[in-house]
């Protein structure tokens, strides 16, 4: 018996000696293929990505409102995809591609779409942040299929969205994988466009992006993207229309006008007007309404500038502080001769503990020096009327103490309206405060400047409030009582008082003349 252990023993160990190497070798073999799987689908070549057109519901042209100006840039490309013969007859030539650039939410998506509608092609839509992969290469790759698939269908419009994502501006130098990697796609979305010389006017790409400064001046010039395109937010005519394409299928109750609407919604765009049209719906529905009322959009339209109603409740403290802080908001604003208040309210929405709201009367593209001062002592009246009143300033004006240090920084460093700085009164230049090339005695001049300009509006906010306190004692304590006063109540409140609409501006202090002396 132990010599037959013994012997089976050594066979064993025999067995394992001989055998060793080769299950080493298929071990090692086994662990390569497992890598080797997993490193392909990372990479995603186990399989060839495929490229197809969009089949989502077409936009029709009539769809897109309130974006006139693009159309009219946009048709003739749309008119060249459905007719090439009638325009190469004349010997012209479709645009390489055209760059749609403009705020969040004007359209420009809509626009490619209802282009590809209209002239009756396939429309493929990327977006430039699937071009950019951890591997070099990858995102090239995906560049080369989606132009080859969108030749093979014939005429077809390619549609890239945020093009900054692979399209930004490349830098001198190396780099790390990632970036590599996206500038490996930009070279070859770059070659891609050149190669529209082998077989012209087959493909139109459209691309959009909020961030045209930030493009690679490679993109820009002529032959690649030869056609800019900006979609600027709607004026009144154009935002009634998106308002009335958007409002097709909810029923409106006779007191929503939607002209009346579109005045008040200056400077939205059209995502945010159908926003406010879902979500007043929203809202109709919840009070159980068969029709959407023009309290149901106000509400909608205040969630989106200010925030929902919190049901944080204040102390009476608290109450007095912020009743007199938004009184004084409106109250200069009122003397002022700004677009009037439409609203006051110390209910808590958002972040917010109270607010004022107003509607411009009328869409304005430019601001002159007095207006934009005018502004600034209106955002300074809430920490004016705390000061004035209760003696000392509270917290809650820090959003305000922000908008005026950019207004004022502004102000100095883009649109030149600094105070003079030197005693000849010669006017000021405008000084490029994001240049760190700038001395510091420039930055310390932009500085000064800005501090000078809110300096005298607070103590025009304060002359202001102290020369009409009667008012804004009334304002502060209706608003206590009924904690939202609407335009009517507002005007009422000022009708009854003696207001002094306008303290002169008085000269800024003397600290820009110190300034010149240094």
């Amino acid at each position: 018996m132990q010599l037959v252990q013994a012997l089976q023993t050594t066979d064993i160990q025999n067995f394992f000696f001989n055998w060793y190497p080769i299950f080493g070798v298929i071990f090692m073999f086994c662990l390569l293929l497992v890598f080797v799987t997993l490193l392909r689908s990372t990479m995603g070549t186990t399989k060839p990505e495929t490229v197809k057109a969009s089949r989502t519901e077409p936009v029709l042209w009539e769809e897109v409102q309130g974006v006139d100006a693009a159309k009219d840039e946009l048709m003739d490309v749309a008119e060249w995809l459905r007719d090439p013969d009638r325009f190469a007859a004349l010997g012209a030539q479709p645009p390489r591609g055209v760059l749609l650039f403009g705020p969040p939410g004007t359209g420009k998506t809509m626009l490619a779409r209802a282009v590809a509608a209209q002239a009756g092609v396939d429309f493929f839509s990327a977006s430039g942040s699937s071009f950019v992969e951890m591997f070099v290469g990858r995102g090239a790759a995906r560049i080369r299929r989606l132009f080859k698939e969108a030749r093979k269908s014939g005429r077809a419009v390619i549609f890239i969205d945020e093009l900054d994502a692979v399209g930004g501006a490349r830098s001198s130098g190396g780099g790390d994988g990632g970036s590599s990697e996206r500038e490996q796609a930009l070279n070859q979305l770059l070659v891609e466009l050149d190669g529209f010389e082998r077989d012209p006017g087959t493909v139109i790409v459209i691309a959009a992006s909020n961030q045209v400064d930030k493009l690679d001046h490679a993109l820009l010039r002529p032959g690649r993207f030869d056609r800019q395109v900006l979609v600027a937010p709607p004026d009144r005519d154009g935002r009634e229309a998106i308002l009335r394409v958007h409002a097709e299928g909810k029923p409106l109750g006779p007191d929503l006008d939607l002209t009346d609407v579109a005045r008040k919604t200056t400077g939205m765009t059209g995502a945010q007007l159908a926003n406010a049209l879902n979500e007043a719906a929203i809202i109709a529905g919840r009070a159980r309404r068969d029709a959407m009322a023009r309290e149901d959009l106000d509400e909608a339209l205040l969630r989106q500038s200010v925030g929902s109603q919190q049901a944080r409740r204040l102390g009476s403290k608290e109450r007095r502080i912020v009743a007199y802080h938004e009184a004084g908001h409106a109250l200069c604003r009122r003397l002022l001769g700004l677009d009037p208040p439409e609203i006051l309210s110390i209910v808590p929405r958002g972040p917010a503990l109270g607010f004022v709201g107003h509607s411009p009367q009328e869409d304005t593209y430019l601001k002159s020096r007095d207006e934009l001062l005018d502004e600034v002592v209106t955002l300074l009246g809430g920490r004016a009327a705390e000061e004035e009143v209760l003696g000392t300033s509270y917290s809650g004006a820090v959003d305000d103490l922000a908008r005026v240090h950019a207004v004022c920084k502004q102000m100095v460093g883009e649109f030149g309206m600094g105070v003079a700085l030197d005693a000849d009164g010669a006017p000021p230049i405008a000084l490029p405060t994001g240049d760190y090339a700038l001395s510091d005695r420039t930055r310390r001049d932009v500085d000064l400047a800005a501090m000078t300009l809110a300096r005298e509006a607070y103590r025009r906010a304060r002359a202001l409030l102290a020369a009409n306190r009667k008012c804004l004692d009334d304002l502060a304590a209706n608003a206590l009582e009924c904690e939202t006063l609407t335009r009517e109540n507002l005007d009422g409140i000022f009708a009854v008082h003696e207001l002094r609409e306008r303290e002169p501006s008085g000269t800024p202090d003397q600290s820009a003349t110190a300034l010149s002396s240094e």
